[in-house]
């Protein structure tokens, strides 16, 4: 089994609605993002998943995120986006993109700073979705 990664990063504003304290105001972070893929075999070049595609696929995903405010796309908008809702953006929408079966969408890691982050495994871990 092969772990393939890569790390990206986009610039955006967001505020949490309703939250008690300075994040409910506006304000602006650049996140950096890491997206592994696990596969389960290699293809005919000894590969798990070209990086050239796996960069292709993020890039369309975080180029809808990159230099927005969060809080204007159609997903956040019933939804704060906080750092986990954020990566469970991302990973949906990555997820849906990968069309092979010897490789899936393992994690995505999201970081605020370069000190505090997350990752999220996807709702396959939990043995259902989480709620929103």
């Amino acid at each position: 089994m092969f772990d393939i990664f890569i790390d990206t990063h986009f610039a955006g504003a967001h505020h949490l609605r309703e939250y008690p304290g300075d994040c409910e105001k506006p304000h602006g972070h650049n996140w950096k993002v890491k997206v592994t893929v696990r596969a389960t075999e290699l293809d005919q070049y000894g590969m798990g998943i070209d990086f050239k595609v796996l960069k292709k696929i993020v890039k369309e995903v975080i180029d809808k995120l990159d230099h927005h405010d969060l809080n204007t796309l159609p997903y956040f908008q019933d939804r704060n986006p906080s750092s986990e809702h954020i990566a469970r953006f991302i990973y949906d929408e990555v997820e849906s993109r990968l069309l092979n079966d010897n490789h899936s969408l393992s994690t995505v890691t999201v970081l605020e700073t370069d000190t505090q982050g997350l990752t999220y495994y996807g709702d396959k871990t939990s043995g259902g979705s989480l709620p929103v």
